[in-house]
Protein backbone atom coordinates (compact mmCIF):
# COMPACT_ATOMS: atom_id res chain seq x y z
CA UNK A 1 0.00 0.00 0.00
CA UNK A 2 1.42 3.54 -1.18
CA UNK A 3 1.93 5.93 2.16
CA UNK A 4 -0.97 8.34 0.40
CA UNK A 5 -3.28 5.61 0.86
CA UNK A 6 -1.96 4.53 4.54
CA UNK A 7 -2.21 8.14 6.01
CA UNK A 8 -5.95 8.22 4.38
CA UNK A 9 -7.03 5.01 5.76
CA UNK A 10 -5.32 5.93 9.08
CA UNK A 11 -7.11 9.23 9.77
CA UNK A 12 -10.54 8.52 8.43
CA UNK A 13 -10.78 5.76 11.05
CA UNK A 14 -9.64 8.45 13.64
CA UNK A 15 -11.91 11.58 12.87
CA UNK A 16 -15.58 12.34 12.97
CA UNK A 17 -15.89 13.62 9.39
CA UNK A 18 -14.07 11.54 7.45
CA UNK A 19 -15.35 12.43 4.32
CA UNK A 20 -13.19 15.43 4.94
CA UNK A 21 -9.86 13.76 4.51
CA UNK A 22 -7.83 14.55 1.95
CA UNK A 23 -4.22 13.58 1.15
CA UNK A 24 -1.78 15.15 -1.23
CA UNK A 25 1.26 14.43 -2.14
CA UNK A 26 3.94 16.93 -3.18
CA UNK A 27 7.52 15.38 -4.23
CA UNK A 28 10.48 17.71 -3.45
CA UNK A 29 14.38 17.02 -4.48
CA UNK A 30 14.96 15.40 -1.16
CA UNK A 31 11.79 14.43 0.67
CA UNK A 32 8.22 13.92 0.09
CA UNK A 33 5.49 15.88 1.65
CA UNK A 34 1.98 14.22 2.31
CA UNK A 35 -0.33 17.10 3.39
CA UNK A 36 -3.22 15.58 5.46
CA UNK A 37 -6.38 18.08 5.42
CA UNK A 38 -8.85 17.18 7.83
CA UNK A 39 -12.36 19.06 9.27
CA UNK A 40 -10.84 21.53 11.47
CA UNK A 41 -12.88 19.33 14.55
CA UNK A 42 -11.06 16.98 13.75
CA UNK A 43 -7.20 18.02 14.40
CA UNK A 44 -7.57 17.39 17.57
CA UNK A 45 -8.03 13.77 17.09
CA UNK A 46 -5.21 13.27 14.41
CA UNK A 47 -2.50 14.86 16.47
CA UNK A 48 -3.78 13.39 20.15
CA UNK A 49 -2.37 14.43 23.76
CA UNK A 50 1.02 15.67 23.70
CA UNK A 51 0.63 15.01 19.77
CA UNK A 52 1.11 11.23 20.71
CA UNK A 53 -1.42 10.26 17.67
CA UNK A 54 0.33 12.10 14.72
CA UNK A 55 3.90 11.06 16.36
CA UNK A 56 2.87 7.62 15.88
CA UNK A 57 1.39 7.98 12.15
CA UNK A 58 4.29 9.66 11.55
CA UNK A 59 6.70 7.04 12.06
CA UNK A 60 4.02 4.23 10.29
CA UNK A 61 4.27 5.86 7.23
CA UNK A 62 8.02 6.53 7.60
CA UNK A 63 8.42 2.62 7.37
CA UNK A 64 6.27 2.08 4.97
CA UNK A 65 9.33 4.07 3.03
CA UNK A 66 8.76 7.09 -0.12
CA UNK A 67 9.53 6.86 -3.18
CA UNK A 68 13.39 5.54 -4.38
CA UNK A 69 13.83 6.00 -0.61
CA UNK A 70 12.99 9.74 -0.07
CA UNK A 71 12.05 10.92 3.57
CA UNK A 72 8.59 11.56 3.63
CA UNK A 73 6.90 14.60 5.86
CA UNK A 74 3.68 14.49 7.04
CA UNK A 75 1.89 17.87 7.61
CA UNK A 76 -1.81 18.12 8.97
CA UNK A 77 -4.19 20.67 8.21
CA UNK A 78 -7.34 21.89 9.15
CA UNK A 79 -10.16 22.82 6.76
CA UNK A 80 -12.54 25.17 7.77
CA UNK A 81 -15.57 25.01 5.00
Amino acid sequence: MRSVELLRVLARALVSRPDRVQVTEMERETHVVLSLEVAEEDVGRVIGREGQIIKAIRKVIRTTGGPRGKKTVVEVVGRGD
